[in-house]
């Protein structure tokens, strides 16, 4: 079996371009999320560690693509690495074996820290751009998932005595999402 070179793409949103991240690498495979890099249960991220092998190389654009968090980052790389896969950052210019320098340790740690402190700026501004708004009263909140219509055939079936869970699956929502409108009229 002969390594492989696989790409891995993260953007944060659906609207977002992959495009420029790994153009013109040449890749065996990629994966691509279209999800935030908060945590890592990302589907195609896990498709990804189950399907490198030893001797193989994962690219990606920038360290923050794999992970904003530095624990986050630091256990993916470690468990690549542990299964004799490298892993190459092409923005960083950086490449982890599992055989690393102390210096090359230090640059990971140093730049997840970096990408683990953008996520927490960005979050802050956030959060002062909602309480702007809020206070301009020109933020109104998530969109409700139910209608007022929604919302009484809800209580009309529960009250019939019909099972929480079906009600939630003919409504597309979550059972979570039923007791919080049963709580809210409460």
């Amino acid at each position: 079996m002969t390594a492989k070179r696989v790409g891995y793409i993260r953007v944060s949103t659906l609207d977002q371009s992959t495009e420029r991240q790994l153009e013109g690498i040449e890749l065996d495979h990629t994966f691509t999320d279209k999800a935030s890099g908060r945590d890592t249960k990302r589907e195609q991220l896990e498709e990804l560690l189950s399907f490198v092998r030893a001797g193989d190389t994962v690219v990606v654009h920038s360290m923050d693509r794999l992970a904003r968090n530095l624990d986050d980052l630091r256990r993916v790389v470690r468990g690549l690495t542990d299964k004799n896969v490298s892993v190459s950052f092409i923005k960083e210019n950086l490449t982890f074996t599992g055989e690393d320098s102390p210096m090359a340790t230090l640059m990971l740690s140093v730049m997840g820290a970096f990408a683990e402190f953008e996520r927490s700026l960005i979050k802050e501004r956030q959060r002062e751009g909602i309480a702007l708004a809020k206070q301009k009263g020109v933020y109104k909140g998530r969109k409700k998932a139910l209608s007022t219509e929604d919302v009484e055939q809800l209580k009309a079936r529960v009250a019939a005595g019909e099972a929480k869970a079906k009600i939630a699956r003919d409504l597309g929502i979550s059972r979570e999402t039923l007791y919080q409108y049963l709580r809210a009229e409460a």
